[in-house]
């Protein structure tokens, strides 16, 4: 018993009381921005359990509660049943696939009754927690393909189930747990690719239809052929240490592009993108050669990048118009400038722009806001709840907003560092990589500065569910480090 009372005075102790600060601020700050966004004018009491703002106190409330449950518990199961509840949550979200109610489309949403369950957001803490556990593992090493295969298929599987169920964007939230697995020290290769990945993306798709001055050639495959030129001769040179046939590579390629272009602009008009193609194959076939020669796998690996960088760009159309659904087409294409849609897929993200422009430095006020109050913002009180603080905070509630989530992404990241065993700070950088992504993304998506995938802003849109998800997923980092100093018996 006093050995029992000595442990729980040491877990008070150790606890990181400022993310638990930072923790209830934005918990505050949350609950003011849903009562601002859900408020209808005549509206008198904004307590009452039949408004928004007063079930979403209910929210906080139980979440505090399930917080300090959480802290109260042994540190030590999380670590010994870490596989037991993935699996169970696994489980979950399989059967959340057949469930036969369908809301807005997503078949994610377990209802009973009054009460609606979102399985995906509590997935979150269980795939942390059994990639946590594996990587702690003897001799788990990133840098064995077996072992960056079972991390990445712990990662990808829930991504699969969730997919399953329509739910698009939060599926796309798992992929945030990559940054850790670099962090971990996985080879920077693997985020370069993502990268790259996204920027052919963007710029095929983006200038895809716009002609290279007077010659038959577009613009997005011609910049993305050379990109891909350019990037596997700057790979040779970083990952070979082969600064002569790097050169080699960079010098061919640009030349030989070079005299197709002035070939084409004043001699006999072409598609040097054929040209560009024909270069591509022919280092593909060098790089081989000289990994089949020397016997060195990077070169190898080099063009197998190459071959994948051109698959993946000329596969990206086709998946874009064939592959996914109408409206995620039509958000993307607004999102690259393609199409103007203000009275469609672009409506939602039009009217939280003016409304966030329209709080100006210093904002309109608690329950003031115009855009809000009247309505104009779909999913103003979830996805698009920023909008929200922008009108009505301004500027100076924006900045103040973000300076408080970086303050939590700063201090988990501190926290995470100073972790005696790799399953804490494995644990730690999955917890800050996922608040990171859904910052990131949300206030992006709410700015137009990246697509429109419905994904809660941490601590601030309204739910249980969401709410409950990152309660868990913080305060079980949080009672882990409280840990690392207690004596064990």
């Amino acid at each position: 018993m006093a050995q029992r009372k000595t442990n729980q005075q040491g877990i008070l102790a150790s606890l990181d009381w400022v993310t638990i600060a930072i923790y209830l601020v934005l918990l505050v700050f949350g609950w003011i921005s849903v009562c601002g966004a859900s408020y209808n004018y005549g509206d008198e009491d904004i307590f009452s359990m039949s408004t928004r703002s007063g079930m979403q106190i209910m929210w906080i409330g139980t979440s505090i509660c399930l917080g300090f449950i959480i802290l109260m518990t042994d540190d030590r199961l999380y670590d010994t049943f870490s596989y037991v509840i993935y699996g169970l949550m696994m489980l979950l979200l399989f059967a959340t696939i057949f469930n036969p109610h369908e809301i807005k489309g997503s078949r994610s949403w377990i209802v009973m009754g009054p009460l609606r369950i979102q399985p995906a957001e509590f997935a979150k803490f269980a795939t942390a927690l059994a990639i946590s556990k594996l990587m702690s593992t003897y001799g788990f090493d990133l840098n064995k393909w077996r072992d960056l295969a079972i991390a990445c298929g712990i990662i990808i599987f829930p991504m699969l189930l969730i997919i399953g169920q329509k739910e698009t964007g939060s599926a796309l939230v798992y992929s945030a747990f990559f940054l850790m697995l670099y962090r971990e020290g996985m080879s920077g290769s693997f985020l370069f690719t993502g990268l790259a990945m996204i920027i052919y993306f963007v710029v095929g798709i983006r200038f895809a239809d716009v002609q290279l001055w007077d010659m038959p050639a577009s613009v997005g495959k011609f910049s993305v052929l050379l990109m891909v030129q350019i990037f596997t001769a700057a790979l040779v040179e970083i990952y070979c240490h082969d600064r002569q046939r790097a050169l080699i590579v960079l010098y061919t390629t640009l030349g030989i592009t070079l005299g197709a272009v002035l070939f084409s602009e004043y001699v006999i008009p072409f598609d040097i993108v054929w040209v560009q193609l024909a270069l591509s194959v022919l280092v593909i076939l060098y790089l081989t050669y000289i990994a089949m020669e020397w016997r060195i796998k990077e070169y190898f690996f080099i063009a197998l990048f190459t071959i994948g960088s051109i698959a993946f760009f000329y596969s990206a159309d086709y998946v874009l118009n064939n592959v996914m659904q109408a409206h995620q087409r039509v958000r993307i294409n607004v999102l690259l400038g393609l199409e103007e849609d203000l009275a469609g897929a672009g409506y939602n993200v039009h009217q939280s722009e003016i409304a966030i422009g329209s709080g100006g430095i210093e904002g309109k006020g608690f329950l003031n806001g115009t855009q809000t109050k009247l309505k104009f913002v779909p999913e103003q009180d979830t996805d698009f709840i920023f909008c929200t603080v922008g009108e009505e905070e301004g500027f100076v509630g924006s900045a103040g907003v973000l300076l408080l989530f970086l303050a939590l992404i700063l201090r988990l990241i501190h926290v995470a560092e100073r972790q005696p065993f790799k399953f804490g700070r494995v644990y730690g950088y999955c917890v800050l990589s996922i608040f990171l992504f859904h910052v990131f993304v949300n206030v992006g998506m709410v700015l137009g500065l990246t697509p429109v995938i419905g994904i809660p802003l941490p601590f601030f849109s309204y739910g249980g569910s969401s709410l409950w998800g990152f309660t868990i997923l913080l305060f079980i980092f949080l009672r882990i480090d409280a840990g690392r100093n207690l004596i064990r018996t």
